[in-house]
């Protein structure tokens, strides 16, 4: 028989065996985690360094806007009080006041005034950060500054200097423009010779030119900004504990930096700008010098840049912005910020992990030691079960064994892997349709929101108008019956009246001396006067109770709350009856702008048709074209008058605001009614979205833009006619309704 039984001479414990690749596995698993850790936490750094810098460039680039749109709103506002003459400019002492108090009130503004063409001018400004405001003017070709109290009084000369500003940078280079712009950034001057103790500033010019109404210029009023609040909000930004932020112009100059450094210097008393590779911080220089090799120069960079680079044996990382105005500001933004900044706490984290990891090792391997003569076998095979369960192939099966614990844990692996079989196939069933209901649902979802939103503003609108009918009917019929019985009983009381007086006239034709009491009441009453003005009184009255009378039946007629759903009706009624509801707004009797109303009416057939909503169509359009006209007399003086439109309708081309209504029998089928208006017209842009929900040209709070989207339903979906504008810029609009008589 052959012998099997192979011996060596050398051999290991089995708990060796089991120990080693045990914590082999582990030590490679720490390994591995620290290092793709280190990995993704360098990747996180980077993610979340870029995302910083982006919120933090766009915070600088929000502050830009917000604060040096300031000077040119002040510009704006004195422009229009300029303009409004509200301002007396030749007064230098009260134009003067008038900019002290906004100096006052505008702590970083440096100076703000004007200068008319004749060389005069007045002002006030600060000569440093923080000091109350002076005022100063200009004449004969010198400037004169004054101190002031806390009233705006003026209470000394301080100093008189040479000065023309008609050949001032900042007036010269506004004039040669013609419109708003920044004339320039500057340092300012010194006035040691003064004795004023003046520490120096770099401030912004925004200008603004006025002119009269023949393009002849009244004057030029300015605003010097100071720019040392932009390096105070870059200074509190606080992105990162060593971050750095500057801005520069074009060609190198400061503008502000967060280190809290001056962005001029003084030499010999005067002040001179620095540029980004002069400021002391030798970061910021070496990062400038960096983005010059990089873009050659500061006119290439056009939009934003993320950058790294490495400085004393540290990595950085560089976001550079481009930010611009409308008027003609061109800088650069530049956010450095340190990697160790982030680094720091991942690095402490790491390490604190790979010490975790040793830890566990050691406690591993002296407890595998210990249980490892107690359990090999059937834990290794309940290992390679677990490790190919584990990478996904659950068709494993662990043999009973004869220690009760060690069989109970092969029954429960047992059954844990057959439920995680079926427990997957269920899942991967659920996913397959949840995902088609989900898909299912997300579309039908999408297009009852669609539908929802328009129902809903349809049904808002509708709503409004129903309950504004029923308002307007129940207030017809509420005046109605008092008006009635006012109007019947004025014919009486006329009457009567007449009645009375001929009696009187009797009384005085047989008693011509009548007692003196009764002659001292005739005399009071003053009874001629009583007689005749009285029959006047009744006719007025009488006059007022018809044109009531007349109104409630024009809001009955446009309300039609008592008529079935659709009726045979005049369709002329109810334009009159809508154009007695606007009455007010032709007339101009809340804007003083009176409308004229063309009607140029065909005999027309009674025509079938839902009367209140043909109405409410009939309101929007006419009320749309009053909008219309209402717009173009505010865009024209006075003087000009109602500009002439040329447009195709000969009764509409007047210098008068004039809305045309028109209806037409077309065949035996359709009749149409045009409203055509003589106001500033639309482009077809405008016009191919008139009908759409939501879609409006008027300002925020003065429309909804339903208006013509319910009446292009009404007309095309409740009627079945059809809704047509036919428009073009300066030519007017012109509704078409086309609806069929039955």
């Amino acid at each position: 028989m052959k012998n099997t039984d192979v011996r060596y001479s050398y051999k290991l414990p089995l708990r060796l065996f089991l120990i080693v690749p045990f914590v082999i596995q582990i030590f490679g698993a720490v390994g591995l985690v620290g290092y793709f850790s280190f990995k993704n936490g360098q990747k996180a750094v980077s993610s979340l360094v870029g995302e910083v810098m982006r919120r933090s460039s766009g915070a600088v680039t929000q502050h830009l806007d917000s604060y040096l749109a300031t000077p040119h709103q002040i510009n704006q506002i004195n422009a229009d009080i300029i303009q409004q003459k509200r301002l007396d400019l030749q007064d230098l002492k009260s134009s003067g006041y008038y900019f002290w108090k906004q100096a006052q009130t505008f702590k970083n503004i440096s100076w703000i005034g004007y200068v008319l063409p004749t060389g005069k001018g007045a002002g006030a400004g600060r000569l440093k950060e923080g000091q109350d405001a002076l005022i100063n003017e200009s004449y004969a070709q010198k400037d004169f500054t004054y101190a002031t109290d806390n009233q705006g009084n003026r209470t000394q000369l301080l100093y008189s200097t040479n000065y023309n500003p008609l050949t001032d940078t900042w007036y010269a280079d506004t004039v040669k423009a013609g419109k708003p712009i920044w004339s320039r950034i500057y340092p300012s001057e010194g006035f040691a010779s003064e004795g004023l103790n003046f520490d120096g500033y770099v401030a912004a010019s925004a200008n603004y030119p006025i002119y009269d109404r023949n393009q002849k210029l009244v004057a030029v009023i300015g605003v010097d900004l100071l720019l040392s609040n932009i390096s105070d909000f870059l200074r509190n930004l606080n992105i990162s504990p060593n971050d750095k932020i500057f801005i520069i112009e074009r060609n190198g100059l400061l503008i502000a930096n967060s280190l809290g450094q001056p962005n001029f210097q003084t030499v010999k008393e005067e002040i001179k700008r620095l540029k980004d590779t002069e400021i002391q911080d030798p970061l910021i220089k070496a990062t400038a010098n960096y983005l010059k090799q990089k873009f050659r120069n500061y006119q290439t960079i056009s939009k934003h840049e993320e950058l790294e680079f490495e400085f004393a044996g540290k990595r950085y990382f560089i976001h550079v912005t481009n930010w611009r105005d409308h008027f003609s500001l061109d800088w650069i933004v530049v956010v450095l910020l340190p990697e160790s900044d982030f680094m720091e706490q991942i690095d402490a984290n790491n390490q604190t992990t790979i010490l975790l990891c040793g830890l566990a090792l050691g406690a591993a391997t002296l407890l595998g030691m210990y249980t490892s003569r107690w359990i090999s076998k059937p834990i290794l095979i309940l290992s390679k079960a677990s490790k190919a369960i584990a990478s996904g192939d659950l068709n494993q099966q662990v043999p009973a064994n004869k220690v009760a614990e060690l069989d109970m844990l092969a029954s429960s692996f047992n059954k844990m892997a057959a439920q995680l079989i079926s427990a997957f196939k269920i899942l991967e069933q659920n996913n397959v349709e949840l995902e088609n209901r989900v898909e299912e649902r997300t579309a039908e979802l999408k297009q009852v929101i669609t539908e929802l939103q328009q129902t809903q503003a349809q049904l808002i609108q509708t709503e409004k108008m129903s309950s504004l009918g029923m308002m307007v009917a129940g207030i017809a019929h509420e005046i109605n019956n008092p008006v009635s019985f006012i109007h019947g009983n004025i014919t009486y009381a006329r009457r009567y009246v007449e009645d009375l007086f001929k009696l009187i006239n009797e009384y005085q034709k047989y008693y011509s001396n009548p007692s003196p009491e009764i002659t001292k009441i005739i005399n009071d009453i003053e009874l001629d006067f009583l007689t005749s003005d009285l029959t006047k009184i009744l006719g007025s009255m009488e006059s007022g109770t018809q044109r009531i009378t007349d109104i409630v039946i024009s809001l009955k007629n446009f309300a039609r709350l008592d008529e079935a759903e659709f009726k045979a009706v005049n369709i002329h009624e109810g334009l009159e009856s809508t154009l007695m509801i606007l009455d007010h707004r032709l007339k101009g009797i809340e804007s003083n702008f009176k409308i004229t109303v063309v009607k140029e009416y065909e005999d027309l057939p009674i025509i079938e048709c839902h009367p209140s909503q043909i109405n409410q169509a009939f309101m929007n359009i006419i009320a749309n074209a009053i909008d219309a006209l209402e717009e173009k007399s505010r865009s024209v003086t006075s003087e000009q008058g109602f500009p002439y439109s040329n447009f195709k309708y000969e009764n509409l081309n007047s210098k008068s605001p004039m809305i045309l209504i028109k209806t037409q029998l077309i065949n035996e089928k359709n009749a149409t009614i045009t409203i055509a208006d003589n106001a500033l017209g639309m482009t077809d842009t405008v016009a191919s979205k008139l009908f759409d929900p939501f879609f409006t040209t008027k300002s925020i709070g003065k429309g909804t833009g339903l208006g013509l989207y319910i009446s292009y339903k009404i007309v095309v979906e409740k009627h079945k006619g059809n809704l047509t504008v036919n428009s073009l810029p300066g030519q007017g609009s012109e509704f078409v309704i086309t609806i069929p008589i039955n």
